[in-house]
């Protein structure tokens, strides 16, 4: 690959992502699809400009064998975007990819389970998220994205920004989620983030501009999990009813 290939696909993939934010996509949409376009590129050396349908079709068969299909409708996504909005041309392989058709049930994490969860889990400030989430009934993303003023303790409410399909909505604040959360917050003392980032450490947190880590969460979510023996594959799903963490 020479340079000049290099430069234009740089220049491409940065005008990708203006469009990316420009049309007011989720970040956790904008980073699928971005990593869409840089797992094409490495697949065919930064040469992304002028795929053919059957080289498209060689590399979805090979995305299919060695990744989820959720992974290949965001792969698909993320090009289709990219041939709109960048290279403004129609796409090359229309009816290329019919994922199969599957409806999962969620699996419900039961209050002694959550305990468990809650009492396996010895960093405080993943705890008491783990607790939140769980209590609250939100998606991980929702709960990062937390800000202390969006805490209504007058009114017993928690306002959720950004939630699914860019809509806000209120969800009722249990006391004693209430309750952690100002003991929580005490340790931190953030004036903007519920739960701000640990890379600094606690005195690192206070003024962190940026919430905790997505992939450290999931990560010792699904670390927690193992360890308590669970076969869980979803988040907890909310019940109020559960006891806070100590």
């Amino acid at each position: 690959m020479t340079n000049d290939i290099a430069a234009h696909f740089d220049r491409q993939y940065q005008t990708h992502l203006k469009h990316l934010k420009l049309k007011g996509l989720q970040p956790k949409t904008i980073e699928a699809y971005s990593r869409a376009i840089r797992r094409v590129g490495d697949y065919f050396d930064q040469r992304i400009d002028t795929l053919s349908a059957q080289q498209l079709t060689d590399y979805f068969t090979d995305l299919v064998a060695s990744h989820s299909w959720s992974t290949v409708k965001l792969d698909l996504y993320g090009l289709k975007f990219y041939y709109a909005h960048v290279l403004k041309k129609p796409w090359v392989a229309p009816g290329l990819i019919k994922p199969p058709r599957t409806q999962r049930l969620p699996d419900i994490v039961t209050v002694e389970e959550a305990k468990r969860i809650f009492g396996a889990t010895r960093v405080l400030s993943y705890r008491v998220f783990y607790f939140t989430l769980y209590s609250l009934g939100l998606r991980l993303g929702e709960g990062l994205r937390l800000q202390v003023g969006d805490i209504d303790a007058a009114r017993g409410r928690v306002h959720i920004r950004d939630a699914k399909g860019n809509r806000d909505r209120f969800v009722p604040l249990p006391d004693a989620t209430h309750q952690l959360l100002r003991r929580f917050w005490t340790v931190h003392r953030n004036p903007v983030l519920l739960f701000p980032s640990r890379l600094g450490g606690l005195k690192g947190a206070a003024s962190a501009t940026t919430p905790m880590d997505t992939g450290g969460v999931q990560t010792t979510l699904h670390k927690v999990i193992e360890s308590c023996g669970l076969k869980k594959r979803s988040r907890p799903t909310a019940c109020a009813t559960a006891m806070p963490p100590t």
